[in-house]
Order: structure tokens, then sequence, then C-alpha cells
């Protein structure tokens, strides 16, 4: 049995990054090398350094929506929508806070612009025409453990530079640190880029609470792995390069894809044990203890070693979390 506290680790509060770097680049990056064991710590500017030529680095291009509605009822009272999908035309599944909130309720937003219904216990339902700009409104919905509202900074920095597809209520973190310059920088050694969606969902950040980890079961996500990926997904392969993942969500992609489905719903949790099928290298940032996103990296990088470059991260005062650096798995 794999236990849930075998996938605890000590952190300084401290550690956890509030506000990202103003330059991207700038990120520390640690290095680990499951081959040989050995850890190294570099800038993320000089990550085109450990690619080769013939790589292909896939990247995550969900676009984390501006899903975070702050409102208020007819009585003044302030409400906080947290739209988590449209269900149709003009009603979207939400959380609601406060939770007490009934059913029937009118929450006002954007100063009576715009007018909801809490339709049913965690639905909320506008008119066609509002709900078809209603995320024009919002906010973006940074992660719990960023302690301050949204500024406008997170509307540029909590999004990666190629975002493209709408859909995701988090950003695919790993993504958050290349610029359009370092990009071109790996392009220049002979890297070509492949992207794949993955729209993160709630279930990023709900706690595991089975203590046999096995047991857990992961909230389906939406993705796509289209045709030039998968085209360019036989060509690495014939050229002998190595698949590169930005982040969990393009490794779960490349995973779901490599089990036989190019596109739908992935529930596929990767803990210790599984055995990847396609996946050579990942980069990653720091996840939360006890997760599925930390239980992932022990699987691909062994606990052990994780554990290890983990605790050195902590030693060393990295950044943790969304808006922290970054770590490379080769």
């Amino acid at each position: 049995m794999l236990k849930l506290t075998e996938f605890d680790y000590p952190l300084p509060k401290e550690l956890i990054a509030q506000y990202p770097l103003e330059d991207r680049g700038q990120a520390r990056l640690l290095i680990v090398n499951r081959k040989t064991g050995t850890i190294s710590h570099e800038v993320f500017k000089e990550i085109a350094g450990f690619f080769r030529k013939n790589d292909l680095l896939v990247l995550n291009d969900t676009k984390v929506l501006h899903c975070r509605l702050m409102g208020n009822k007819i009585t003044g009272g302030r409400v906080e929508i947290l739209l988590t999908r449209r269900i149709n035309g003009t009603t979207f599944s939400c959380l609601v806070q406060p939770s007490r909130t009934k059913v029937g309720e009118k929450i006002i937003f954007a100063s009576g612009k715009v007018t909801g219904i809490l339709s049913s216990r965690g639905q909320i339902s506008f008119k066609q025409t509002d709900a078809d700009m209603i995320y024009n409104f919002g906010i973006v919905p940074l992660p719990p453990y960023i302690k301050r509202d949204p500024e406008d900074l997170d509307t540029v920095y909590y999004q990666t530079v190629y975002a493209k597809n709408e859909g995701a209520l988090a950003a695919p973190t790993a993504g958050l640190h290349f610029t359009p310059e370092s990009l071109k920088q790996i392009q220049a050694v002979g890297v070509n880029l492949g992207y794949v969606t993955l729209h993160v969902g709630l279930g990023t950040f709900r706690p595991v609470k089975c203590e046999n980890i096995t047991e857990h079961k992961m909230e389906p996500e939406y993705f796509l792995v289209p045709d030039a990926t998968i085209a360019a997904l036989a060509k690495v392969k014939a050229d002998k390069g190595r698949i590169i993942a930005v982040g969990t969500t393009s490794l779960r992609a490349l995973e779901t894809y490599a089990s036989g489905r190019k596109e739908g719903n992935t529930d596929l949790f990767i803990y210790p044990g599984y055995k990847f099928a396609s996946v050579d290298c990942l980069l990653t940032n720091f996840h939360l203890p006890m997760t599925t996103l930390f239980m992932l990296v022990c699987a691909f990088g062994g606990k052990d070693l994780m554990t290890k470059a983990y605790q050195e991260a902590v030693d060393k005062k990295y950044r943790f979390y969304s808006y922290g650096d970054a770590m490379l798995i080769i």
C-alpha cells in the first residue's frame, strides 16, 4: 500500500511564492539527472543548453479563464462565484462563497451590468448575451496558497505566453517561465515544439483524502493531442530525439495519448509504479505535499531522488508552487 503520508514533506511558508518574477527567465532551475542521481542549480534562461537537436518540447496551450466573479446579493451582501464549467448556453456549474447563499437568489455583477440567478445548487444562469461575455467581467482565479487578491500583473503573468485555447481554471505553471525569446533560442538548438491542450480543472487543488493513495479518483479533464503534434511525436521517435513534457498536464495528455486516445476526458492518475510509455524528460514546478502532482513527479523521477531534490530546493530557498522556480528531470 502506498500511504498518503509517504508523500508529505516540510516546507516553510515563506518559500511559497506570492508574486511572479518580473523577468520570467530569471527563475531558478534545479536540474535532476535520474541516471547519475546528481542535482545541479541553474537559471531558467539557460535551459536551452540542456536540450538536444531533434528533441521535442511539448507545451500545454490551454488558456486560463477569468472565471472568478465578485458580486452582490440584492440585499447588498458580497458573493464570490467561481465558474467551473459551462453546462449549456446560459448555465454554468460554480462554487459559491458564502456557501449559505440560497438557490433562487439574484447576484449582481459588474456594477449592475450583469445579473445571474443561482438556478440550482452549484449552478448559476445568465441571459444568453451575458453568458457569452461573462468571462470579460471576471478576474484571474489565483490558487488558494497565494494569499492576496489578484492584481493587474496576474492577467499577464498567470498565463503562458503561448496560451491559446480557453478553458483552464488554473495555469499550467511549468510553462510560465518561457518567453517568446527563450522559445526561439530553444528552436535554434534544433528542438521542435509541439502543443497539446489539457484544461486544468478544480481537481488540481482538491486534496487526496484516501490513506491508500491508489484508491483516489482523479477528476476528468478535457485534453487534445492535435494531428500536428501526433506527427511531431512520430518524427521525434524516428530521429531518436527525446520527448520533453512541459508540466504534469502535458505529461498526462501525452501518456493518455500513448494509451490510444487523442481527445476526450482523461482521469489518468500517475503515482510510483506507473510505467511511462512516451515521455523522456519533465519540466515542472515544485508542488504541494501529498498531492497527485507531487505523486506524479515521484513516479517520474523516483521517490527517493525527488525527496532529496525537494529537500535541497528547501535548503537553497527556492521559490515554490505556481509562481515559483522550476525543476528539469532528465
